[in-house]
C-alpha cells in the first residue's frame, strides 16, 4: 500500500491517541514561545502495543518514498526507542538479514568522559546509509545536533524524517526543511500541523479564541497560515 492511501490511517492514529492536542492555558515551548497547541508522541513511545503500530507506520513510509537505509538512528533521547525498533523491524525484513549485516545503533544522552568519539557518543554505531529519526520537529535543534555529529564522523545520512513538523519558521528566518537541506540532506515529514490542526479542532472544539490565538501564532511563527474558523 502506498504512503498516499496510508496517510490518512496515520493522521487517524495521531488524533485518536491525543498526540496533538490543545491547551486552555498556552505553555511555553523550548523556543520560548508561547503556544495554545502541543505535539506530544511520549505516550505512544511509552505504550508497547502504539509503539509496534507507529513503527509500522514508519516503515511504510519509508518503503514508499524508495528509501533503502541501512540503519535507523533515533535522535537522544526523545526518539531513542523509535530508533531502535524501527532499525530491528526494518533488518528482519531485508532478503540479506544475517550476523554482521545491520548492527543496532543508540545514541548516548550525556557524552562519556573517555573513550573515543565514537564510543563517547554511542552505544551502536549508526553504520551504512542512515536515517534519522525525531518525533517532534519545532526548531530543529536536536535533530541538526544529531545530525552534524555523525556527518563528522563521516557517517552516510541519507535522510531525516519527522513524525509530526510543527510547520514552524525559525528565528533565523528558515524552517527546519530549510536547514536540513543546507547540510544536504533529505527532509521528510510524516504528519504536519497544517494538516493536523485543523482536523483535531473539529473534533474537541475548543472555542473561537483558542482558534484565534492559534491562527494569529501561524501568523507569526508558521511557514504559512492557518486556518481553523
Amino acid at each position: 500500500m502506498s504512503w498516499l492511501n496510508e496517510k490518512p490511517s496515520f493522521s487517524n492514529f495521531i488524533i485518536e491517541n491525543n498526540v496533538i492536542g490543545f491547551f486552555k492555558k498556552p505553555i511555553k515551548l523550548k523556543s520560548g514561545r508561547l503556544s495554545y497547541w502541543y505535539v506530544n508522541w511520549r505516550n505512544i513511545s511509552e505504550d508497547v502495543f502504539l509503539l509496534d503500530k507507529l513503527t509500522d507506520y514508519i516503515i511504510s513510509f519509508v518503503e514508499s518514498s524508495g528509501l533503502k537505509p541501512d540503519c535507523f538512528y533515533g535522535v537522544p533521547e526523545g526518539a531513542t526507542k523509535l530508533g531502535l525498533i524501527t532499525q530491528y523491524k526494518w533488518a528482519k525484513k531485508q532478503l540479506n538479514y544475517g550476523k554482521g549485516i545491520y548492527n543496532l545503533a543508540m545514541g548516548r544522552g550525556m557524552p562519556k568522559e573517555h573513550g573515543d568519539p565514537k564510543d563517547k557518543l554511542y552505544l551502536g554505531f549508526p553504520k551504512g546509509k542512515v536515517i534519522t529519526l525525531e518525533d517532534t520537529l519545532t526548531t530543529g535543534e536536536s535533530l541538526f545536533e544529531s545530525i552534524d555529529k555523525l556527518i563528522n564522523l563521516k557517517v552516510n545520512v541519507i535522510g531525516a524524517i519527522g513524525l509530526t513538523n510543527r510547520n514552524e519558521i525559525r528565528d533565523d528566518g528558515k524552517s527546519v526543511e530549510d536547514v536540513i537541506k543546507e547540510k544536504g540532506i533529505q527532509f521528510y515529514a510524516m504528519s504536519n500541523a497544517i494538516e493536523l490542526l485543523p482536523l483535531i479542532y473539529q473534533k474537541v472544539k475548543p472555542g473561537i479564541e483558542i482558534a484565534k490565538t492559534i491562527e494569529d501564532y501561524f501568523k507569526k511563527y508558521g511557514i504559512s497560515k492557518l486556518k481553523l474558523v
